[in-house]
């Protein structure tokens, strides 16, 4: 079935308005496919129906939407960089924080955290800081995960991947400390799944309604699908839940310049991070 102009335009202010997806004139085609076999479940005649359904309030008919149109791509320790960092920079420095009484309780969010690989990374990576260390405790980390699609955190919160998923990212040592082989796919183990909170949450609110301060933030791959202006608010809303000299990890495509001014840009080891001003 074919999108027509004024139906694209319809759907795309539609959607930017819910989520803040920003859909270019030549992403046509994905409107078609994404929510062709939708229309046809729904049994809608055109793109134009669906469209006023939708507007009308089916909230079960706007999040299947939302799901759609959310692209899930993930993988485990997507990028390898943000993760050596995590484990080299980030981390030692908040043990050191630790050390020095000036903290107590380390606080983590992974946005747009799909079928929870990202996060699941994230613990893994601090479970292993802290058995090389005995500053900072497992149980004083707490790692928020979220993300808009509820199918998404259904599948996050199994903890249940399949094994061409487990062949992106993770190695072997990874495989055999941290999952239970069960026929054609992987479970991770429960003390990793206990480390991390599962929650829907839009971009579009104000994130202190999850937790007031966070000392990192991963959100990384998202941002590219906003508006510039819709960027410029979100990084503002984000530098106001960090903590004082809080971290920021974005994907290696994604730059602050001409966005933010709240930050300041560090590197190591050939990556990129950012740290609150």
């Amino acid at each position: 079935m074919k999108i027509t102009d004024v139906e694209f335009q319809l759907l795309r202010d539609y959607i930017e308005e819910q989520c803040g997806i920003c859909l270019n004139k030549d992403k046509t085609y994905l409107l078609e496919n994404r929510l062709s076999s939708l229309i046809e479940f729904y049994k809608c005649k055109d793109f134009s129906e669906f469209y006023y359904i939708v507007k009308c309030g089916d909230r079960e008919l706007k999040d299947k939407l939302l799901d759609a149109m959310t692209t899930n791509e993930t993988l485990w320790f997507r990028d390898t960089h943000p993760f050596s960092i995590l484990s080299e920079k980030i981390l030692p420095s908040f043990a050191q924080a630790v050390k020095e009484g000036k903290k107590d309780k380390i606080k983590i969010w992974s946005a747009a955290s799909s079928t929870g690989q990202e996060p699941y990374s994230i613990a893994i990576t601090v479970r292993d800081f802290c058995m090389r260390q005995n500053i900072i405790q497992k149980n004083m980390v707490q790692i928020i995960a979220t993300d808009i699609s509820d199918s998404c955190l259904a599948k996050a919160r199994i903890g249940k991947y399949d094994s061409i998923a487990m062949n992106r990212g993770v190695t072997p040592e990874q495989l055999n400390r941290y999952f239970v082989k069960e026929s054609f796919n992987y479970i991770l183990n429960q003390e990793i799944r206990d480390m991390v909170r599962f929650q829907k949450f839009n971009l579009q609110e104000n994130p202190v309604i999850l937790e007031p301060h966070f000392d990192l933030i991963f959100m990384r791959y998202v941002a590219i699908y906003f508006s510039d202006q819709f960027k410029k608010g979100l990084y503002s809303r984000l530098a106001r839940v960090l903590s004082p000299k809080g971290f920021l990890v974005i994907g290696a495509v994604e730059t602050l310049r001409g966005v933010s001014e709240d930050f300041d840009m560090l590197s190591h080891g050939g990556g990129l991070y950012y740290q609150c001003k």
